[in-house]
Order: C-alpha cells, then structure tokens, then sequence
C-alpha cells in the first residue's frame, strides 16, 4: 500500500490538536485530579456496562464534546449536582484547567476524556444513555475546501441519535451563521430528531448554558450566536 492510500483510508478529523504547554495550574490540576476524575480508552475496569458506576450516584448523563478550557462545563456541573456530566477534550491545558477548578470544588458528578470523541461515543457510550449531548462553538471550518471536516454531518447525527435517551436532546451553539445553517439544515435532514424551536427555527438559549467569556465580548461586538436543541422522538 502506498502512502498515499494510506492517507486516503484515514479518517477525517473535525479538530487540530493544538501545541501549548500546560501552566503550573493546569499542571497542578492534571496531576492532583487526573487520577480520580480523569478517564482514557482502554483504562482497566472502563467499558460501556461500567461507565455510570465510575460517577458516585446513578443519575442523568450529559456528554459534551469538545469543551474547551472547561469553564462553562465546571459551571454547569457545579449549578446542576442532580445531573451527571462527561466531558471530552483532546486539548490537554483545557483539561488540565477543568480539572483544577472541579478538584478544587470537590465536584463528585464530573469525568474527563482526553482523546477524540468519536472514540468514546462508539467504544464507551451505551445505547440509548444519554440526556443530552452538548456541542458549543465547534471548529466551523470556514474555507469550503474544509467543510467536510465539520463534525455536524449526518453520520456523525445519527450516532448522536443512537446514543440519546428518548425524548434525550442534541444541543448545539455556534456564533457562526453559515455553519449554524448547515447544522439546520443536517438535522432536519435526519429521521429520528424534532427542532424544540419548531421547523426551521434557531431556539433561545437555555438556562443551563452559561455565556462564555468569549460570547460576552461577541455580542459587545454584535456578534450573533445561534442555539439548536433537537429532541430524540425515535
């Protein structure tokens, strides 16, 4: 097999791993808090039948995908203690700093991947799990030579979908409006999911997502942002 073939049977990325070291609180957070609410494939003890008995009570899980320096995902398991939320990054300083702040806090419904999502959704998500998925701002990939790249499509949908609870939600925000259309557009194009907001509609923001700091100084700047929540009906 050529190299080149080999790159062709590669599969498409939606994220860029990014260089930068670790502060020495980031650090600090990955070394203290890694080994108790830190989880990575192939951990001893870890499959699908094993995934809920890792949180200390046995309640409704969140997963949110790719969240970043992890302040609005600590924010939410601190303000929501009756919901368990499983965070997935594979930008290690943005797991280190989530990790310092829900240590520090002694959060107890809290766990952490450092890997790509797609490999925790087929190989550690159960069937039919999940309360809701969050997706907040994802790489919109502007250029149109990138967009096969976006990792809204409509195969990554319907994994999303397998692994919802029924009547569960796929939440998603970005604040760029093209790509905000396109993720209009794939999942009302997928069976299964019904718009809360109604057919065609953006829906208002719910309570439970907090605003970033880097949505605060958008909307200074009249940027816009754009939530969808589609709800699993079948």
């Amino acid at each position: 097999m050529s190299e080149n073939d080999d790159l062709k049977k590669r599969p498409i990325r939606s994220f860029v791993v990014r260089s930068g070291r670790m502060t020495v609180g980031q650090q600090k957070g990955w070394d203290d808090y890694w080994p108790s609410m830190g989880l990575q494939p192939g951990m001893a003890g870890l499959s699908k039948d094993s995934l809920s008995s890792l949180f200390e009570k046995e309640q409704p899980l969140v997963l949110e995908i790719g969240f970043g320096m992890g302040a609005s995902l600590f924010e939410m398991a601190q303000n929501q203690p009756q919901m368990n939320f499983l965070g997935v990054e594979v930008h290690r300083p943005g797991v280190g700093a989530l990790l310092a702040k829900a240590g520090e806090a002694r959060l107890t419904n809290l766990k952490v991947f450092c890997c790509d999502a797609n490999e925790v959704i087929k190989d550690y998500i159960p069937d039919a799990s999940l309360a809701r998925v969050q997706l907040y701002f994802p790489d919109p990939w502007h250029k149109k030579r990138h967009h096969k790249r976006r990792l809204v499509q409509a195969e990554f949908v319907q994994r999303i979908h397998a692994k919802l609870k029924a009547g569960g939600c796929f939440h998603m925000a970005t604040d760029w409006q093209p790509y905000a259309e396109h993720m209009l557009a794939v999942m009302e194009g997928e069976d299964g999911y019904r718009n809360t907001a109604g057919p065609g509609n953006f829906a208002t923001k719910p309570d439970y997502r907090p605003v970033t700091k880097f949505e605060n100084r958008g909307r200074k700047l009249g940027h816009g942002v754009w939530d969808l929540l589609f709800e699993r009906i079948a």
